[in-house]
């Protein structure tokens, strides 16, 4: 069994890398009770499934709603997990099917971990990003990436929006030490991406 990618005193972390677009599934475990979320069920639902089996993964949480973060969320509904997406996005897993709602600064619980809900609009209108309370971790989906935010370019993206975003929810309010997993690529911190916020606002994206 491989090294989980994080890991301190009360949380696992293990990530995926899936898909066309190599994206990024982490599931977040609790280390004492053993229960696990998995973040994004993207894609090559095969492996998806093991390592939800595997991992004793209870529920999926969705970043957000673009289609290569939800290709593999009809066979993990099938199959007795239950899947949660912000209001916003819920309507572009339309088809793919989802069971109940996230909503802006809530807690999920995991068996003790607490999750912290941060809505983090821009990329899309419902993106949402997770932070883990007692670990200095924040899951950002496509919020938020080494070298600037998410792109905005798509149906529902908006530049202003995420920029305000990073800079009110994420940056203004995180500790520096803030490890950043975001929905694909590499990990970064708040402080090495929190300088160049203003360099991101000249360029435009």
């Amino acid at each position: 069994m491989r090294k989980p990618h994080y890991e301190d005193s009360q949380v696992e972390i293990t990530k995926l890398v899936v898909g066309p677009v190599d994206n990024n599934v982490f599931v977040v475990r609790c280390r004492r009770t053993g229960d696990a979320v998995m973040l994004d069920a993207a894609n090559e639902h095969e492996k998806l499934l093991e390592l939800c089996r595997r991992l004793n993964v209870r529920t999926v949480l969705e970043t957000h709603g673009h289609w290569d973060h939800i290709q593999a969320v009809p066979a993990v509904r099938d199959a007795g997990y239950e899947v949660g997406v912000t209001a916003e996005d819920a309507g572009m897993l339309a088809e793919a099917g989802y069971d109940f709602l996230l909503e802006d600064d809530s807690v999920v619980g995991v068996g003790d971990l607490r999750l912290h809900t941060i809505h983090t609009p821009g990329h899309t209108p419902g993106s949402m990003c997770f932070l883990i309370e007692g670990s200095p971790v924040l899951l950002s989906g496509d919020t938020l990436f080494p070298g600037g935010p998410g792109a905005t370019r798509f149906p529902g993206g908006d530049f202003p929006t995420i920029i305000r975003s990073v800079d009110d929810r994420l940056f203004s309010k995180l500790a520096p030490e803030t490890i950043v997993m975001p929905g694909h690529g590499d990990d970064t911190t708040i402080a090495d991406e929190r300088p160049h916020l203003q360099e991101w606002i000249d360029r435009g994206w």
